[in-house]
Order: C-alpha cells, then structure tokens, then sequence
C-alpha cells in the first residue's frame, strides 16, 4: 500500500472535482517510523528525492540532554517513556516522537527532536 500525499480530488463541500491528471512519483510518502525505546540502537537511511541521504532513528536508547543550568549537553541513557501528548497510546508501547517526555538518569526530560526525520534524539531537562 502506498502513502499518496497528494490532492485527494474532493472539494470542501464534498464533491468531487474533474481530475486533471495522475498521481506522481514525488507525491508518494512512507509510513512512520516508530522510533521505540530499546536495549540497543538501530539507524536506517533513506534515500531521498534529489539523491540526498535521510537517517531515520528505529531503536533507542541514548538521548542528547541540554542542562540550561550547566549550558551543556550530555549524552544520557533512556529509562523509561513517561507522556506523549500527541498520542497517549504510544507511552504504552515506548513510542518516541517530539514532544514526549522520557525519564532519564538526570531527570525528566522532554524530546525535541523529530527522531524518525533526523536519526538523533535531543532533548532538554524539565526537572531533576
């Protein structure tokens, strides 16, 4: 199955429109990556429109922490996933995306980057 990310031909009222030509190879996206929290880590690159190179980070298991009270950046081992806001059923199944929070050996921390688009997780302390 494919992940089609073009105009879907319908318009705001629901109706269809006239289709004016077909879907395209660059219109095409993949599925989500998943970055779980794991006892080993585990990269993947893609290739990328244009011939550039894009690593997707699948397993976890060490984070990049900014400590604003230091002004440095420590690299930490993940313990546990505390909170997604933006799906609460991925802490269940260790899911890392933006914006979740993972205990760490420094604290809480919350992750922001997008680790199934960048291959790192970085994150930044909330509280010890």
């Amino acid at each position: 199955m494919s992940y089609y990310q073009g105009n879907d031909l319908r318009k705001p009222t629901g109706g269809l429109k006239g289709e004016k030509r077909g879907k395209r190879k660059y219109e095409l996206g993949s599925p989500p990556v998943n970055t779980t929290l794991s006892s080993s880590e585990e990269k993947i690159h893609v290739r990328t429109l244009g011939g550039g190179v894009k690593y997707k980070l699948k397993k976890a298991l060490y984070i990049n922490v900014a400590v604003p009270d230091d002004k440095a950046v420590k690299k930490v081992k993940i313990l546990d996933v505390v909170e997604t806001p933006s799906n609460p059923q991925n802490a269940r199944f260790k899911i890392i995306s933006k914006g979740t929070i993972v205990k760490t050996e420094l604290g809480l921390v919350k992750v922001t980057s997008r680790p199934g688009q960048d291959g790192v997780l970085n994150g930044i302390l909330l509280k010890k």
